[in-house]
């Protein structure tokens, strides 16, 4: 009698919250993995990795048989000793996903660049590792100078930007590779034509966080587009002012690991991506802006690296994008 009238009540509750809050139910719906496994062998030439980094962006680029890097995940280095600057560090990992993935039959790898979004230890705190394996060569590296004038106090008291830039650029100058300040001019990797957007900060009298600064990526291949987001957002505009700009997209690597403050829902009307990825594990994105994402576009397209298991996506022609889950060893 008891189990039979609880049963009947947490029918009820269930009910009336797919009634009032349908968003809701929609997330715990969207965080149950539905990605099958890759398989061994894609003949398709056009990938982009996603890889399981928690809530950090390493992602590898595939086209052609040419690779690239955009961002190369959190480490486990500290340079400042603080205690809360203690992550656990994902370059190993990176790495021989890398060896695995994109070597030569001599176990070489050749990234033909390498591009760091923003000087924040999230993204950009793997690449002294890569850049300075023997295995791996770099062809160029796309990186804005970071400049502490501009970045708020916090950051610069608490947090180690600065360190992980200037780590960054030493290895990149110890191995002779050549630093671009990006710019918006299009670039060819393998079939995938790359833009760069962000590259110019707005005038702002106030300082902000790195974030502000963060580069996005915009990859196109015959009809087909796809946007990593970096961790843009919108605390000056730039979502606001980028969104027409960049244009609908098939694929969206969300902005910021799935946190407030990116991802307006102005952003997400405009690019109204036909599929998203999030950096980040089952928890770990704010609510909030995956039940925008999901009312908005209409699906249930987002895929998250951590409850994936990582992410592959196989890039074809005419918005045609194949995802695929569990493809990290970790």
């Amino acid at each position: 009698m008891f189990n039979a009238g609880l049963a009947r009540i947490i029918s009820f509750i269930t009910a009336a919250m797919c009634f009032f809050f349908p968003d809701i139910i929609a997330v715990s719906v969207m965080n149950i993995p539905v990605l099958r496994d890759a398989p061994a062998n894609i003949e398709q030439p056009d990938k982009i990795h996603f890889l399981k980094t928690g809530s950090s962006d390493a992602i590898i680029l595939e086209s052609d048989g040419h690779f690239a890097m955009v961002d190369a995940g959190e480490d486990a280095n500290n340079p400042r000793n603080f205690d809360w600057l203690v992550f656990r560090g994902y370059e190993n990992e990176i790495l021989r996903y890398l060896k695995e993935h994109a070597s030569d039959e001599n176990g070489k790898v050749h990234l033909d660049f390498v591009l760091g979004t923003h000087s924040h230890s999230d993204h950009i705190g793997g690449f002294d590792t890569v850049i300075l394996d023997p295995d791996v060569t770099v062809g160029r590296a796309y990186l804005k100078e970071y400049n502490e004038e501009k970045i708020n106090d916090y950051e610069i008291e608490q947090w180690d930007n600065k360190e992980v830039y200037d780590q960054m650029v030493a290895a990149l100058n110890e191995r002779n590779v050549p630093i671009v300040r990006p710019d918006g001019e299009p670039f060819a990797l393998g079939n995938f034509k790359v833009t760069l957007f962000n590259t110019n900060d707005p005038e702002n009298p106030g300082k902000v966080g790195e974030n502000d600064n963060s580069l996005g990526v915009l990859i196109e291949k015959n009809g087909t587009k796809i946007f990593l987001a970096g961790d843009m957002d919108n605390n000056t505009g730039d979502e606001e002012r980028l969104a027409p700009e960049i244009g609908r997209v098939d694929l969206l690597k969300v902005g910021h690991h799935g946190y407030s403050g990116s991802s307006t829902d102005a952003f997400i009307s405009t690019l109204m991506p036909k599929a998203c990825v999030i950096t980040n594990g089952r928890n770990g994105p704010d609510r909030s802006v995956v039940a925008s994402i999901i009312k908005i576009c209409r699906n249930r397209n987002v895929y998250l690296t951590g409850t994936e298991n990582g992410v592959l996506a196989v890039v074809g022609d005419g918005g045609s994008i194949t995802f695929y889950g569990d493809i990290c060893d970790y």
